[in-house]
């Protein structure tokens, strides 16, 4: 079942601009720590980075796994995910982040790395990975900077910047009821899951598997992690080859 239309991130013309400008006020008056780009949570960063590798590990356990060649970072921030978690099961490490000062922050963050490779300075609503590029694009607790149609629209690119058996995973919170809940702080939102899985539809996304993100303190929205693969029924011929995965049964509670 759809969505109700109150559940939609829709905004046009001048309230689009102003939404990805908000947003990047905010940003550039947080400070390049874990403690600022995780929004003074940085304390469960521990526990997060240990969530996606148990995720990040059985995605390489399926039938048909993703190579371990080449990862993209979205929304890297200061480099927190490539440094504890890509940088770990991959060649090479690509990093979008829209601050500028995060970016700077990187460099230093990681240290001399050889398998950092591109640091791209743009907002996620004008990226466009290189097609045909990726094992793993990874994107985390930023998609809600986007709009829906912003959002689906870099689905869409994301399918094509992925190689064959290569999977885009979104690591999001997720809202209580089925309404978006806006932050006018940050300029953001939190979608539910069912908004979620619609705009995955939108885009010729599927998922074929999803897990809980444990052990975060109580009182914060519920994490989950989605891999999502080009769903062959309705992507165009135009993208690689991909092998057929099989689809997962949705589950709110645990793992898939």
């Amino acid at each position: 079942m759809e969505p109700a239309d109150s559940s939609a991130v829709e905004t046009e013309g001048k309230d689009r601009a102003s939404f990805y400008t908000n947003a990047a006020e905010y940003w550039s008056s947080v400070p390049p720590t874990i403690d600022g780009v995780l929004g003074g949570f940085g304390f469960v960063s521990r526990t997060d980075i240990q969530g996606s590798v148990s995720f990040l590990k059985k995605l390489f356990k399926l039938q048909n796994p993703p190579g371990h060649e080449r990862a993209l970072d979205c929304g890297a921030g200061i480099g927190r995910i490539t440094k504890h978690l890509l940088l770990h099961f991959f060649d090479e490490v690509d990093l979008v982040e829209q601050n500028s000062t995060f970016l700077e922050e990187a460099k230093h963050f990681i240290g001399t790395c050889q398998k950092v490779g591109n640091l791209y300075c743009v907002g996620l609503q004008d990226f466009s990975p290189k097609q045909n590029t990726y094992d793993i694009i990874w994107c985390q607790w930023v998609l809600g900077h986007l709009t829906d149609e912003d959002l689906v629209d870099f689905f869409k690119s994301c399918k094509q910047g992925l190689k064959p058996n290569g999977i885009l995973v979104v690591k999001e919170n997720l809202a209580s009821s089925d309404e978006v809940d806006i932050h006018e702080e940050d300029s953001s939102v939190t979608r539910p899951i069912s908004l979620l899985r619609t705009l995955f539809r939108k885009a010729g996304l599927r998922c074929i598997k999803e897990q809980k993100q444990k052990n975060l303190p109580r009182g914060l929205y519920t994490v989950k992690m989605f891999a999502l693969v080009p769903d062959i029924k309705v992507s165009n011929s135009s993208v690689g080859s991909f092998t057929t995965q099989p689809s997962v049964t949705y589950s709110d509670n645990g793992e898939t």
